[in-house]
């Protein structure tokens, strides 16, 4: 069994190009992949399983457990469960980035106002 999903009939996500769930697909995880501008990014939240970020092009200031790393392309970042973690994207460059979340469905827990 296999399946082709067109990037143009994936569904998006708030600030991400796609928001691939792989539960219909009888796939263990799912990703977002994300294009963005300066000063985009997610706000403080939480997953209770790991998150692997792949960072293609740009950076990334990442806070995790409240400590702050900035991501360049070709960097890996690994979140684990229940991590509080946002990222922005920072410098001229786009940000694109694929991040990878180890389930079938995405469980956000947005932390702080």
């Amino acid at each position: 069994m296999f399946h082709v999903v067109k990037k143009s009939d994936a569904p998006r996500g708030a600030i991400a190009d796609v928001a691939f769930e792989g539960e219909p697909y009888d796939a263990g995880i799912s990703f977002f992949e994300g294009d963005l501008l300066h000063g985009m990014g997610p706000a403080l939240h939480q997953h209770p399983y790991p998150e692997i970020c792949l960072v293609r092009a740009g950076q990334a200031a990442i806070t995790v457990d409240g400590q702050e790393v900035v991501a360049c392309a070709g960097n890996i970042v690994i979140i684990g469960p229940k991590s509080p973690h946002s990222f922005t994207a920072i410098g001229s460059e786009r940000l694109e980035a694929v991040c990878v979340h180890a389930a079938s469905r995405f469980v956000i827990e947005w932390l702080g106002d």
